[in-house]
């Protein structure tokens, strides 16, 4: 006898039971750098630029390496389903492996980051400082990824409200290191860049510490000893983590390397227009974070519908996901027409005498922000259900020939030219966005289980 389907209203209750709390926490790890832009802006453009620049670098690379701890969560997923918490111990050490050594071989360079950014034709000025920044904040990056190992173990927990009150808790943190280091404040010596480069570090490395403490002592995992043994290697574990992380990975690196390469050929343009581009990616990225927050849901409920061989939740799951998704992007878009001065000028002091110029450039770039979104949360859901049925190197590769094969040369031929400047760059993104998002959508649909 065929089960009745479960009603949609309950698939979307369970996606925004888990979805939110995940939402919230990427918001709120984005905002722990975003604290950082909003200081260096009040503090000097130079010093903002600077950190812009080094974000390329940070993002890149932790792209890249978050594929593994990504790679954990539907493994997880699958692994409670079927009751088999031994699995899902195995796979999360060996995904917190796989994250830390790549944290740790990445670090070299962020040591010589300057001459890559030289290299790329950016000032010298602004890459040495960007450098002193990176050789500080570099040491967050292992941390980083490691959260996001123990985050996809929690997520696959459904307890994604842990993440968030972390994660808060560390933007407060962010934010009162900030004011002292930045600008010397209570007999603190004045440091600029280099105090927001170590506040990050501190928090990262504090946020890895509680959220490990959490996962060690969740009663789901306390049998099965999370932390019991973690020198020892799992080679079919390893193995397995890697295989689904790496193209994980690459995934990301296209996706931000889309964004990042923009920054880059921003930095060609000019510095007032470089401060405004990186101001508005951290305003759109922002709202990005509510429908990846979605998209690991997703990944977590079809992971599980997956496992239990039960299609039908698992296709309504995916409808479901990408109707909120779609509410969410629509809300968004009305407030980037309709106030774009009110979201770009909270980065920028208003006693600046090149904040105009920055607010001019910001408004422009944020109402093409306003036309991708749809497509950047179709691309981004579509990556989440695809990573729920396992199906990782083909959307690899539909997404690199996207940003990269249309969305980076449209912008650089936009862009310079045909003479539109920062405007062609984002006309870039907009193009490469939109054929990644049909393009994933298609491969889900056709791939999905019937």
């Amino acid at each position: 006898m065929t089960a009745a389907p479960i009603p949609r209203r309950i698939h979307a209750r369970a996606l925004l039971a888990l979805g939110l709390p995940l939402a919230g926490s990427h918001v709120a790890q984005v905002l722990v750098h975003a604290t950082d832009l909003v200081f260096l802006g009040w503090y000097a453009v130079d010093a903002l630029a600077a950190a812009v620049l080094a974000a390329v670098v940070i993002f890149l690379l932790f792209m890249l390496g978050s594929g593994f701890g990504l790679a954990v969560m539907p493994l997880a997923a699958g692994a409670l389903a079927r009751g088999d918490v031994t699995r899902l111990r195995r796979d999360a050490r060996m995904g917190i492996w796989l994250s830390a050594g790549f944290g740790l071989a990445a670090y070299p360079l962020f040591w010589w980051s300057a001459p890559l950014l030289r290299l790329l034709g950016q000032d010298a000025h602004l890459a040495a400082l960007a450098q002193d920044y990176l050789r500080i904040a570099g040491l967050g990056l292992a941390p980083m990824l490691v959260v996001m190992t123990l985050k996809s173990v929690l997520a696959a927990l459904e307890r994604g409200q842990v993440a968030l009150w972390v994660t808060l808790a560390a933007v407060g943190v962010n934010a009162g290191l900030n004011y002292v280091l930045i600008f010397g404040r209570w007999g603190v010596p004045e440091l600029g860049l280099a105090g927001a480069a170590i506040g990050s570090v501190v928090v990262q490395v504090a946020s890895l510490a509680v959220i490990a403490l959490i996962a060690a002592r969740d009663p789901r995992l306390r049998g099965a000893g999370l932390f019991r043994r973690i020198w020892r290697p799992d080679r079919a574990a390893l193995v397995q983590v890697w295989r689904l992380g790496w193209p994980i990975g690459l995934t990301g690196l296209a996706e931000v390397g889309l964004f990042q390469a923009s920054a880059l050929m921003m930095g060609w343009v000019g510095t007032r227009e470089l401060a405004a581009h990186g101001i508005t990616l951290q305003a759109t990225e922002i709202a990005f974070m509510v429908h990846l927050g979605l998209s690991n849901a997703a990944t977590v409920r079809i992971g599980q519908a997956d496992a239990q061989g039960d299609a039908r939740a698992l296709r309504d799951t995916a409808k479901v996901a990408m109707g909120l998704s779609v509410l969410f992007g629509a809300g968004v878009i009305v407030l980037y027409l309709a106030a774009p001065g009110l979201v770009v000028g909270a980065f920028v002091g208003p006693d600046d005498p090149q904040a105009p110029a920055i607010l001019a450039h910001g408004r422009d770039f944020l109402r093409i922000a306003a036309l991708f979104q749809l497509m950047d949360a179709a691309q981004v859901m579509a990556l989440g259900f695809l990573r729920g049925i396992r199906d990782t190197r083909r959307p690899m590769l539909l997404a690199s020939l996207s940003y990269w094969g249309v969305g980076i040369p449209a912008g650089y031929l936009l862009a310079f030219p045909a003479g539109l400047g920062g405007i062609g760059l984002w006309l870039g993104l907009l193009a490469g966005l939109t054929l990644a998002g049909t393009l994933l959508l298609t491969r889900f649909w056709r791939r999905a289980p019937r």
